[in-house]
């Protein structure tokens, strides 16, 4: 509500002078980073799976189904032309035809990105890595979709699909078990998103954006669309900067507490025999892999 509703962080562009306020057109910031923030702060309360870490250093828990990992991945790459085309909210906007474009390239871009970091840190091209370079991607260009040109789509995306990887493994030796990669993938691809919008917004759309209209840019511009740090408006990263601030602080502060309120009543880690059994049985009274038993060796 704060960015979306008209609240204090979409009117700081009218109040404060900034931009068009806080700007987000599909939910880079508003949905993924905060999920991200979240996820952050609930991986670290419930700690790394058993075996993830032996002296210190993170070992590979592999998943078991890659190929189905790659399926998913293209199912959501699918989708996210509803999610972000949708955010126009009207058939008639002409702006969605940029916003799937931009969503493809960018898709596109993270995937190629990811494989660029990996080749650069001379490492096998891990497809599970790979399919979170085509989400990051998708992530970023979220909030900045209807705002930027094509060139700046693929930017955009290959940098957030680089920076998954960079994120991910950052994590993992800082002892952060995310066995998804989905606080890499969508809390620090979602902020890179949200400042996006600040760098690279071009001010051919967005006018009137947030109640913002201001008759120098017209003058100058001819339309005063939202446009980011290399169109000439620096206010409007400084909005997209107080922003993305405000929402991993509101995230970090928020999620700890329900987090910690939460687990009084319902522990959100599982006792190691359960952990070792895998959460079919005892969660859910049926076993995915009914021949597959566990063994103990001693």
């Amino acid at each position: 509500n704060w960015v979306w509703g008209g609240g204090w962080l979409a009117s700081i562009g009218t109040n404060w002078h900034l931009g068009h306020g806080v700007v987000d057109f599909s939910g880079a910031g508003v949905l993924h980073a905060l999920g991200g923030v979240i996820a952050l702060v609930g991986t670290w309360l419930i700690g790394p799976r058993t075996g993830k870490y032996r002296a210190g250093k993170p070992q590979p828990l592999p998943g078991h189904h890659v190929p189905m990992v790659v399926f998913g991945s293209l199912i959501v790459a699918f989708a996210w032309f509803a999610l972000n085309a949708g955010c126009a909210l009207a058939g008639t906007d002409l702006s969605i035809s940029g916003v799937l474009v931009n969503t493809t390239l960018a898709g596109a871009a993270g995937t190629l990105g990811s494989m660029g970091m990996l080749a650069w840190k001379r490492m096998k091209p891990d497809p599970t890595i790979i399919c979170n370079g085509l989400v990051a991607g998708l992530v970023a260009i979220s909030g900045p979709c209807a705002f930027v040109d094509s060139w700046a789509a693929v930017a955009i995306g290959a940098v957030a699909g680089g920076i998954v990887v960079i994120s991910v493994l950052l994590l993992e030796r800082r002892g952060i078990d995310d066995p998804v990669g989905a606080i890499s993938v969508h809390g620090v691809a979602g902020l890179w998103g949200m400042l996006s919008v600040g760098i690279f917004a071009s001010g051919k759309y967005g006018a009137n954006f947030n109640g913002v209209l201001r008759e120098g840019f017209v003058k100058l511009h001819g339309t005063d669309g939202v446009r980011g740090l290399l169109y000439g408006d620096a206010g409007q990263f400084t909005a997209q900067l107080i922003g993305a601030i405000v929402l991993v602080i509101f995230g970090l502060v928020m999620s700890w507490a329900w987090f910690h309120i939460s687990n009084r009543y319902t522990p959100m880690r599982v006792s190691r025999n359960v952990e070792m059994e895998g959460l079919d049985g005892p969660e859910l009274g049926a076993l995915a892999y009914p021949d597959f038993a566990l063994t103990r060796h001693s």
